[in-house]
């Protein structure tokens, strides 16, 4: 059985991972710190809950590639 905590634990680890990788696309984009720093706190607000929303779903509904 897999706890709900290892579910925020993955989404925490891949949030900072996440977040790092956009800071980094888009200031080497744009070359502005001030526009990768804005994209990273937006996507930081936001995409946790979807990815955390995302996981528990594959975890309760979806059965694909679970053995019985």
């Amino acid at each position: 059985m897999v706890q709900v905590k290892r579910h925020i634990a993955k989404t925490i680890s891949y949030r900072i991972i996440s977040t790092a990788f956009g800071f980094l696309l888009m200031w080497g984009l744009t070359g502005s710190l001030r526009i990768g720093a804005t994209f990273s706190i937006v996507e930081l607000m936001i995409k946790p809950a979807i990815y955390f929303i995302h996981e528990r779903t594959w975890y309760k509904r979806i059965k694909f590639g679970l053995k019985k």
